[in-house]
């Protein structure tokens, strides 16, 4: 097969191009024809490796454009995207082709909508965020730092700022929303859905009759055997500190427990944790390596995310290392962790809640047992990216008509069959 994966990002900046660019170089490993079309550079050098051929178009994004005013004109319409995209596929054979979207909302726009439409090339969403539903891209209202539940595009919507800038910023948001009906929603046919919980809240506002596939994204995790008999470290978060990923919760939290609480990683709260929370360790971002060091090493993983978070990869690489997860229930990372097996949820956004899961593992045996349970479990059904590909290869067989449309669901899990 010819496949073509379209993205923000040609370079590794998050979960999410980590994945499209991950399974773009294991496709063409595996010898199909692949294409890496995608709006902003550098490009990954592993691409280039793996002889996937790239179209960058070195365009900046929304969060490196120098004005916001500037970029607003490819931000809600990006017409060299849309040209050079359309020139692509236009050279493809559409008996042999798939066209896989993994994202479009930073850099490429809306624009690309009418030409996938249009083409006869076959379409593949996979939806790591909710942006063809969603304005703001995360039912999220940032002002509050909790999810919303308005209806997307309603009047309650529109004239509520739930933006994390200000409510002009909100509006573009509105109007980009609007240009959707303008091909990309009707270009819509085979979606890829990476938890039951995204699933459940894109449906109602995606369009009738689109077929939806439960192929969850590989985790980055290597088997290392059961944790040896050491003694156990503190509680760790890993990510972002912001509101909506619940770093404040998580240090009041352990405050409350009368534990420390230990943050790998930066961002706009970092200032406040450290004048609010002095006993709270902020180690920065580390490597790769040195976060699953860390990880290996923590009594358990902290994830306090407040929105409706998709897959989080942080949660389940913790549990292929053996360290249990406390998580919200509000996030799609609960559908990974059996409440008192390998890991405890918490009542989203609350400090008491976390605080009791906190003092419940601070007993050795408890966590060691957890500990146990979590490696296990992964590891009967581990996300490699070996299934991600194979999953990847039967649904484009499908979607071209050469195989039965396979039939796949979560399991308890949220590991795909």
């Amino acid at each position: 097969m010819k496949i073509v994966i379209v993205a923000d990002h040609a370079h590794v900046n998050g979960g999410q191009a980590k994945v499209s660019i991950e399974s773009a170089k294991g496709l063409a490993l595996l010898g199909h024809d692949v294409v890496y079309f995608a709006a902003v550079g550098p490009v990954d050098p592993g691409l280039a490796a793996a002889h996937v051929k790239t179209v960058v178009l070195d365009q900046p994004d929304v969060t490196s454009a120098g004005s916001l005013t500037r970029f607003g004109v490819q931000w809600l319409w990006n017409v060299a995207a849309a040209r050079k995209l359309a020139e692509v596929l236009d050279a493809c054979d559409p008996r042999q082709t798939i066209v896989h979207v993994h994202a479009w909302a930073k850099a490429l726009s809306p624009s690309i909508g009418p030409v996938l439409k249009r083409t006869k090339v076959p379409r593949v969403f996979t939806m790591h965020e909710y942006y063809l539903a969603c304005p703001n891209g995360g039912f999220y209202d940032y002002p509050v730092a909790r999810p919303c539940l308005r209806r997307p595009m309603s009047l309650a919507c529109v004239t509520h700022n739930c933006d994390s800038r200000n409510y002009a910023r909100k509006l573009m948001r509105v109007g980009r929303h609007e240009l959707l009906k303008t091909g990309m929603l009707d270009s819509l046919s085979d979606v890829i859905t990476i938890s039951r919980l995204q699933r459940e809240i894109l449906q109602p506002y995606l369009p009738a009759g689109v077929r939806y596939h439960d192929i969850a994204n590989p985790i980055d995790v290597a088997p290392m055997g059961q944790k040896p008999e050491a003694p156990l470290r503190d509680f760790v978060f890993v990510g972002r500190l912001s509101a909506e990923k619940g770093a404040k919760i998580f240090a009041e939290a352990a405050r409350r427990a009368g534990r420390q609480a230990i943050f790998v990683g930066d961002g706009p709260a970092a200032d406040e944790l450290k004048a609010l929370y002095p006993k709270a360790r902020i180690l920065g971002w580390k490597s790769p390596a040195e976060v699953k060091q860390l990880m290996r090493a923590a009594r358990a993983l902290v994830f306090p995310s407040v929105w409706y978070e998709g897959q989080p990869l942080t949660v389940l690489e913790s549990l292929g290392l053996g360290t249990p997860v406390i998580v919200s229930d509000v996030c799609a990372g609960r559908e990974a962790v059996q409440d008192g097996v390998n890991g405890l949820w918490f009542k989203s956004a609350d400090p008491d809640s976390l605080a009791g899961a906190l003092q419940r593992l601070s007993d050795d045996d408890t966590a060691r047992q957890m500990s146990r349970a979590a490696y296990d479990l992964y590891w009967t059904k581990p996300l490699t990216l070996e299934r991600h590909l194979d999953a990847l290869v039967a649904l484009y067989r499908a979607v071209l008509g050469e195989t039965p449309q396979p039939a796949a669901a979560f399991d308890a899990s949220h590991q795909s069959p």
